[in-house]
């Protein structure tokens, strides 16, 4: 019967693996420039030295930690999605996938206001995000008017609503990043709702009180 070795190849995935987790909490915490190799290495158990042969700069891990929670993302897309309104709905499934993923959700907006600065390593990163993100919304919006599900509307008021929806989803995020008892799934089902509704030019419902 053959044994399945672990070996040093199996031992420096996990390794890298142990990295990459720290890494995204140690630059959601602190960004990407306060956080150090060393607090990650140490965090993680190593040496400066051994996190080196990993990664060769902390540019290097940081690319690598991006890259990381890309495909970590591409998993919860995998399969069919949903279309027309559905997709707009389908934000709400973001929210708790953001649940489970506090650390990524903090780095992501870390790095939003880090990468501010022009020469900021990533600077590129962060802007094609949310132009892709933007571009994303705005076709779920746009799907759901071709479906004759929402009311007509010019393409710049489809890209301002886009806008407008990263704008609220980004805040509530915040808001839960700084209040762990702020519910964030249905204040975003919420807003998601109410904005079907105006955009159906349906007269918005009274709050209950």
């Amino acid at each position: 019967m053959t044994q399945t070795k672990r070996g040093p190849y199996k031992n420096g995935i996990v390794r890298r693996r142990q990295i990459l987790d720290k890494a995204v909490e140690v630059f959601g915490t602190y960004g990407y420039l306060a956080g150090s190799l060393r607090q990650i290495a140490a965090e993680v158990g190593v040496t400066p030295a051994a996190l080196a042969r990993h990664f060769d700069s902390k540019e290097d891990l940081l690319v690598e930690v991006l890259r990381y929670w890309e495909n970590d993302n591409a998993h919860r897309t995998a399969g069919a999605e949903p279309t027309g309104v559905a997709a707009l709905r389908d934000l709400t499934d973001l929210m708790e996938y953001h649940l489970r993923h506090r650390g990524f959700l903090q780095l992501f907006l870390t790095l939003g206001v880090e990468a501010t600065n022009p020469d900021h390593p990533a600077r590129q990163f962060i802007v094609e995000r949310y132009a892709s993100t933007r571009e994303g919304f705005a076709k779920r919006i746009q799907d759901a008017i071709d479906a004759g599900e929402l009311m007509p509307l010019p393409p710049e008021q489809v890209q301002s609503e886009a806008r407008l929806l990263i704008a609220a989803l980004d805040g509530f995020e915040l808001q839960w990043l700084l209040d762990p008892d702020f519910d964030l799934v249905s204040e975003v089902d919420r807003f998601i709702e109410a904005t079907i509704r105006r955009l159906e030019g349906t007269p918005r419902l009274p709050v209950d009180k």
